[in-house]
């Protein structure tokens, strides 16, 4: 079992940037791709970015595709969301999860969820 802790989240004016991070204990990390995914209030759940285990595949959504960098240090078990020239439209819970089935976009692939991080960003 992957257990999975966001951090990083908080309130960030329009045009700025934030960090994410998510910490991952048990279940072979570093052998697992990695995504996040956010839900804004009264909306599904969507996804963000993913990497592949060792770092070398990459993909966004695109609205924050050219704006946004996913990395990981596998000897941390941690993977990070880099998020800049954040818009209020970003404003939702992160949530980072380990899939089964390699970096995809479909959350039914990620078996491991954290609790979420909230990302407020005003005008």
């Amino acid at each position: 079992q992957v257990l999975l802790a966001e951090s990083g989240g908080g309130l960030v004016q329009a045009g700025g940037s934030l960090r994410l991070s998510c910490a991952a204990s048990g279940g072979a990390f570093s052998r697992r791709a990695m995504g996040w995914f956010r839900q804004a209030p009264g909306k599904e759940r969507e996804f963000v970015s993913a990497i592949s285990w060792n770092g070398q595949s990459t993909i966004f959504e695109d609205s924050v595709k050219g704006r946004s960098t996913i990395s990981r240090d596998n000897a941390k078990n941690t993977v990070y969301l880099q998020m800049n020239s954040l818009k209020p439209e970003d404003t939702a819970v992160y949530y980072c999860a380990a899939s089964d089935r390699g970096a995809t976009a479909d959350w039914r692939d990620y078996v491991y969820w954290g609790q979420g991080t909230l990302v407020t960003v005003s005008s």
